[in-house]
């Protein structure tokens, strides 16, 4: 197993990427600690860990509480021995969809305020601990809007955007230590709970909109959740052990480049924008 013997504090656990980062760290082999406010959602994805045989821990814990963080670190450490990975997957509301010009002041600033504060207080609280044992992994997430200008994205673009400046500033800190810090950056994964809920509200109209981001993609695809979790169990591996300061874009191709106008040529290779 790629993380035998690891040990793994997930952030945010109960949301449906972090439930699903914490369940493949923990089929990997990696002892994990779950945390989160809402903590019957963060039980769900420890019952279904431990029902796999799974070594999994759960803690409420307030991913914007300095000193909670603190507590239950220390708590992990005394159980585990050493903290190998920390993964912050705490979720944040978004108001979206609204012109720029047209937004609040609170409604733009919330989504940037409120990522930067958790990802300082438990990417910190982990760098310090790493520190001390001469290695470790701290990961984050972020999406589409961190590499690409992308309209009516509100305060969730600069979130995305300081969150990865802030993950490889912290890389080069920690980096004499033997601590790695990378940033995954996902193109929106339509199994993740926010694309269903918004799938069950406004069916058609979602249908669309995934199309549509499908067609920006290069792959013509999109990443399910399966897809970053597997990401993240090989940067919290020994693998990966020269990969750090970057963000790891699985976007299918998007940032790169918005490849709408680009699909599959007829036999004869003169239709070069076809609908797909």
């Amino acid at each position: 197993m790629m993380l035998q013997n690891k040990n793994a504090i997930i952030y945010g656990a109960g949301v449906s990427l972090g439930g699903a980062v914490a369940k493949a760290l923990s089929a990997a082999g990696a002892r994990v600690f779950l945390t989160g406010r809402n903590i019957s959602s963060v039980q769900k994805v420890a019952d279904e860990i431990f029902r796999s045989s799974g070594r999994v821990e759960v803690d409420r814990v307030d991913a914007l509480d300095e000193s909670a963080i603190k507590s239950h670190m220390e708590m992990a450490v005394k159980t585990a021995g050493m903290i190998d990975v920390s993964f912050n997957a705490a979720g944040v509301a978004v108001v979206q969809n609204i012109p720029l010009v047209n937004m609040t002041l609170s409604d733009f600033m919330h989504p940037v305020s409120f990522a930067m504060q958790t990802q300082f207080l438990t990417a910190t609280a982990a760098g310090r601990m790493m520190m001390k044992q001469g290695s470790g992994v701290i990961l984050s997430l972020t999406a589409t809007p961190g590499g690409i200008g992308y309209p009516y994205t509100s305060g969730f673009a600069p979130a995305c955007c300081a969150m990865e400046c802030f993950s490889k500033n912290l890389a080069s800190e920690l980096g004499p230590y033997g601590v790695r810090v990378v940033n995954m950056r996902s193109g929106g994964s339509p199994d993740s709970r926010i694309f269903r809920e918004a799938a069950d509200n406004h069916p058609g109209e979602m249908k669309a909109v995934l199309q549509k981001m499908k067609e920006d993609t290069m792959l013509k695809n999109l990443p399910l959740m399966a897809d970053i979790a597997n990401v993240a169990v090989f940067l919290s591996s020994d693998m990966a052990g020269m990969i750090t300061g970057v963000t790891i874009d699985v976007t299918c191709g998007t940032t790169a480049s918005l490849n709408y106008r680009a699909g599959k040529r007829d036999v004869k290779g003169d239709n070069p924008f076809p609908t797909l």
